[in-house]
């Protein structure tokens, strides 16, 4: 990032190439496939912008993440909640033939069903819910980074995400009872 800072285009190549799975699949988690990867162009294009600006002290995946909140829930805001329905695939992919003792069609089905399911839960979380559950379980983060991505304190991110599980446990019960 040091050598970003002072404008090596190499330097920043390497820094996408290394993070662009982390903000592409954050941002895919949080507003959908559709414009996921028009927005994470968009976060390294801040990145660029703001390389001056950044401080060797901050973990650069923090600063990196911060960006993307920034712009997601910009983009949630102007969107509006009701489009924001995150699909992180195709739902006409064709189910594959799995004859080698992998799950058949019908565990498929079951388990497509419980993805769809999940990500319906997760799309009605409020936004900063939504981020800490997506950093959390998805990318493994520590609470402290995300406390630090979402601008709070590590009992406001534990309660965050207490919140976030229940609401998530209610809206899928259905599917954890069977």
């Amino acid at each position: 990032m040091r050598l970003v800072s002072v404008g090596d285009d190499n330097a920043f190549r390497r820094l996408v190439e290394r993070h662009e799975n982390l903000v592409v699949a954050t941002v895919t988690r949080m507003i959908g496939m559709s414009d996921a990867e028009d927005l994470a162009q968009q976060v390294f294009l801040n990145v660029w912008k703001s390389a001056p600006r950044w401080r060797s002290e901050a973990k650069f995946t923090t600063w990196l993440l911060i960006i993307a909140k920034r712009l997601v829930f910009n983009e949630s805001r102007r969107r509006g909640r009701a489009r924001l329905i995150p699909q992180s695939r195709d739902p006409d992919e064709d189910l594959p033939d799995h004859s080698d003792g992998t799950p058949g069609p019908d565990e498929q089905i079951l388990e497509r069903e419980l993805h769809d399911a999940i990500e319906q839960a997760l799309a009605c979380l409020p936004e900063k819910e939504r981020l800490a559950v997506i950093l959390r379980r998805y990318e493994n983060m520590p609470y402290e980074e995300i406390a630090e991505v979402l601008s709070l304190s590590l009992p406001a991110v534990k309660s965050l995400l207490f919140r976030a599980r229940n609401s998530l446990r209610e809206k899928l019960g259905p599917y954890l009872e069977g």
